[in-house]
C-alpha cells in the first residue's frame, strides 16, 4: 500500500484507512431504538427541579419557542460549558423518537432557502403554519471551533413545545458535572481523555421530509 503525499484518497499518509467524509448536514445523536437524547441549558432554578423530577416544572414556559440540540459539543459552545448566565445547569433530555421524528417531518427551515422553497412568501407561509423549526449550525470540536459540516438545532413552539415538555420527555439528567469534567480535561490539554467521556453520538436515521438534509 502506498503512503506519503501520493497515497490514494481513501488512506491517510501512514497508509491507514481514512475516516469517511462527513456529509454537509447530518443529525448525530445519542439514541436507542426508542429514544433520542437532546441537550438544553437552564438557570439552576429551572434545571435542578427538572432533573430531580424527570419532567419540566410548571415554570417552564410551554408557549415559548425552545431549541433542542442533539450535539453535546454544540450545546457546550452555546452555554460555554455551563458557565454562561442562566445556562449553568446542562440537561440531557431523553425523548421519544416518535415525537422527535414527527417534529422533523413537520418542520420548516428557520431561514429562507431558494433550494427548498419556491419563493420567500411560500417559506413565510410554511413558517407561520409550522410548530417546529430546523436550523443547521456548524458542528464543534472539543475546543469549540467550527468543523466543516453542520448539525441540527430543532426549535419547538406551540403544539410541538407542549408535546415535548409533557408527552415526549422520557428522562432528564443533569450532566453539568460531565460538562465541567470534560472542559477541565480540554483545558489541561488531555483531549484524548476528554474525547473518551463524550456521549456516543451516531448518525441518526432522520425521517423523509427533514428540511435541507442533503
Amino acid at each position: 500500500m502506498s503512503t506519503g503525499p501520493n497515497a490514494p484518497a481513501d488512506t491517510t499518509a501512514t497508509g491507514e484507512p481514512a475516516a469517511p467524509a462527513e456529509p454537509p448536514r447530518r443529525i448525530r445523536a445519542l439514541h436507542t431504538e426508542r429514544t433520542v437524547t437532546v441537550y438544553q441549558a437552564y438557570a439552576p432554578a429551572l434545571g435542578v427541579p427538572a432533573a430531580r423530577d424527570g419532567r419540566f416544572p410548571a415554570a417552564w414556559k410551554r408557549e415559548r419557542m425552545t431549541w433542542i440540540k442533539p450535539s453535546f459539543l454544540w450545546m457546550m459552545y452555546r452555554c460555554g460549558w455551563g458557565t454562561k448566565a442562566d445556562q449553568e445547569t446542562v440537561l440531557a433530555i431523553e425523548i421519544d423518537r416518535t415525537g422527535f421524528d414527527w417534529a422533523l417531518r413537520n418542520a420548516c427551515l428557520s431561514h429562507y432557502d431558494s433550494a427548498e422553497h419556491p419563493d420567500r412568501r411560500a417559506w413565510q407561509r410554511q413558517l407561520k403554519r409550522s410548530s417546529a423549526r430546523v436550523q443547521w449550525d456548524p458542528e464543534r470540536d472539543l475546543r469549540l471551533q467550527q468543523l466543516p459540516y453542520r448539525s441540527l438545532q430543532l426549535g419547538l413552539a406551540g403544539e410541538a413545545s407542549r408535546c415535548y415538555a409533557d408527552e415526549w420527555t422520557v428522562a432528564i439528567t443533569d450532566v453539568t458535572p460531565l460538562a465541567h469534567e470534560i472542559h477541565a480535561l480540554v483545558r489541561s490539554g488531555d483531549t484524548a481523555a476528554a474525547a473518551a467521556l463524550l456521549p456516543e453520538e451516531r448518525p441518526y436515521p432522520a425521517p423523509e421530509g427533514t428540511p435541507a438534509l442533503s
